[in-house]
């Protein structure tokens, strides 16, 4: 980890490992916040950026469950969930009734751009005078047509996931972070997770100190398009806009106490049911993307990854029941290819580790 470290120049990251739905390792390595000499503990909690929508792709099956929605529904459209005002006074191409609550998780919406990311120039674009709201950006990309026919292409949606977290109120009945915490997180012991905010002071208690990469450039134009320069970590992008997308932050120890919750695993209860559990894990080709995980291909187990400026997150299960749980409070001039360095290192620490690690269950302790 140290060598791993040093040569990305991280400045703190935290690792959980779980093996049979027992947590076994927890460490935290360098600072948590550098500048008050505070050292990295597995218990703070950081942005997890895109692992959030492993998070909403867990709250969307609990809700299957239930009985309350299937995968298979209509997101549009007269029959479909969002048939609120805005929704239907947006959308004119009739090709949106096609697109169903899988093809979001899948990330084959068929949208013509993911905006996210881009405020002042949605601001500028839209003739706004104020920084654009979520309803905003529904507006911009809903009244164009669909690039793809829904379910025919593969392109990665940071849109689509703020959807599905819209379909989880709307079918729900309560805000998205409710939702989220009370129906998924607390079954799963999970009581220390939250939807991140954009800048220094709205840091959550026990929150890092989020760092850019030398390359990246510190300072940026605040998304709000004020002119004000900012640190690119701290209001280069408004992230509670982004929701279940990659607005999460969490320890590593949670995020390793779900995915024991959500294995299929017989040490753990599940919160979701085993069909729930291979419907998210089941593999079809290398262009599909699972429900909420990355890559689940047979033998080589499941991946998730997220990058943020300040932030790097990988969650990696193995077929044998060990997952390891690796975020960084620093992002890296590789941004979401870090991802396959920090696999590369899980594999090799497992080859050096695996079977010296403790059998005990740190979970009891927590």
């Amino acid at each position: 980890m140290t060598s791993y470290m040093t040569k990305w120049h991280l400045k703190g990251a935290s690792l959980s490992i779980i093996r049979n739905d027992s947590l076994v390792y927890a460490k935290g390595y360098g600072w948590a916040e550098e500048e008050k000499g505070i050292e990295m503990q597995p218990g703070h909690i950081m942005r997890m950026a895109s692992v959030s929508k492993l998070l909403t792709a867990v709250g969307i099956m609990v809700l299957q469950d239930r009985g309350e929605l299937s995968i298979k529904d209509k997101v549009f459209g007269p029959d479909g969930i969002l048939n609120d005002s805005l929704f239907v006074a947006t959308i004119k191409d009739k090709n949106y009734h096609k697109i169903t609550i899988e093809h979001l998780l899948r990330h084959q919406g068929g949208f013509y751009r993911d905006p996210v990311f881009s405020s002042r120039d949605v601001k500028h674009q839209m003739g706004l005078d104020h920084a654009p709201t979520k309803e905003d950006f529904y507006r911009l990309v809903l009244r164009h047509r669909l690039r793809h026919q829904p379910g025919t292409s593969h392109k990665y949606s940071n849109f689509g996931y703020m959807l599905l977290s819209e379909v989880i109120e709307k079918v729900s009945g309560k805000p998205y972070a409710q939702f989220m915490k009370e129906d998924v997180f607390a079954p799963a012991g999970c009581y220390d997770m939250h939807i991140a905010g954009t800048y220094y002071d709205d840091r959550r208690e026990n929150e890092v100190r989020y760092y850019t990469h030398e390359g990246d450039g510190k300072y940026i134009e605040e998304y709000t398009d004020s002119g004000v320069m900012v640190e690119r970590c701290y209001g280069g992008n408004n992230i509670p806009l982004l929701s279940g997308a990659g607005a999460w932050c969490g320890s590593t120890i949670e995020v390793a106490r779900l995915v024991a919750s959500i294995d299929g695993r017989p040490e753990t209860p599940d919160i979701i049911s085993l069909e729930a559990v291979r419907q998210m894990t089941g593999y079809f080709d290398k262009e599909t993307f699972s429900l909420g995980w990355n890559d689940t291909r047979p033998g080589s187990g499941w991946s998730r990854s997220g990058t943020l400026s300040g932030t790097c997150a990988y969650v990696k299960y193995f077929p044998d029941g060990e997952c390891w749980t690796l975020i960084t409070n620093t992002s890296t001039w590789k941004g979401p290819r870090q991802a396959k360095y920090t696999d590369a290192l899980f594999r090799e620490c497992r080859k050096l580790y695996s079977k010296k690690l403790p059998a005990r269950n740190l979970f009891e302790k927590q």
